[in-house]
């Protein structure tokens, strides 16, 4: 069976991007290639701090989403206690 995780990564500047993957080194190693979001593009390197597993990719999605809308600090509470 496929998991799916949910990760945040910090980047370079300190600002925090969540997203979505099937496999998180690589996925990380995109972002850091420069061929990950348009975001982590110019943010380069990123690093992993945090990372939550799933059954379902509609599970993992739900919980992307749910984390997109947190605060800088409720993100940064979520990291610090995960």
């Amino acid at each position: 069976m496929d998991k799916h995780f949910i990760y945040i990564v910090k980047c370079k500047d300190g600002s925090l991007y969540t997203g979505y993957a099937k496999d998180i080194e690589k996925r990380i190693a995109k972002h850091n290639n420069g061929q990950g979001a348009k975001y982590t593009k110019i943010r380069r390197p990123v690093q992993l701090v945090y990372q939550e597993m799933f059954d379902t990719k509609s599970e993992a999605l739900k919980r992307e989403y749910e984390i997109k809308t947190f605060s800088r600090q409720k993100k940064l509470k979520l990291i610090n206690e995960g």
